[in-house]
């Protein structure tokens, strides 16, 4: 499946990477290498998935997760995060920024391809009002194992992080 794939990522060998191994699985990628311009490409380039470092100078990768699940028009693509800081209790606040899934650097190019791939299969996300019946666990789906810890994460500590 062709998808249309938007990469923010600072480190211009990784978007490089990324966009090559996306590309040669014939998806049309688009690299934002200032996450301040990332909210514009989206919307220009309408992405199928979006995939996001989240050490980011100007907006780090939690900040732009918020605002794209914020923005009506971007709040059902499909997030991945990529991280090379996967500490004790990231995988929930990554998760409770927006993101589906994430990877940890340095990335497994056989895990990383199986991460895009399960995103690209589950879809957009369903829209907020199809999830919300008077609940408060309307949560995004969560994607497969994809190279996160598999253990399971302990309570936040409170402690500033990510």
């Amino acid at each position: 499946m062709m998808a249309r794939i938007m990469i923010v990522e600072d480190n211009a060998l990784n978007i490089k990477l990324f966009c090559d191994l996306l590309d040669a699985h014939g998806h049309e990628t688009r690299g934002v290498t200032d996450s301040r311009g990332a909210m514009a490409t989206a919307h220009e380039f309408a992405p199928d998935l979006v995939i996001t470092d989240i050490q980011l100078p100007h907006i780090d990768g939690m900040e732009l997760m918020r605002r794209l699940r914020a923005d009506p028009e971007l709040c059902r693509v499909p997030i991945m995060a990529v991280t090379a800081y996967a500490g004790e209790g990231d995988d929930e606040r990554i998760r409770e920024a927006g993101a589906q899934a994430y990877v940890s650097k340095p990335i497994s190019v056989a895990r990383f391809a199986a991460a895009v791939d399960a995103l690209l299969e589950e879809g957009p996300l369903p829209a907020p009002d199809e999830d919300a019946e008077g609940t408060d666990d309307a949560a995004p789906p969560q994607a497969r194992e994809n190279g996160a810890a598999s253990d399971p994460v302990p309570p936040a500590t409170g402690k500033a992080g990510a």
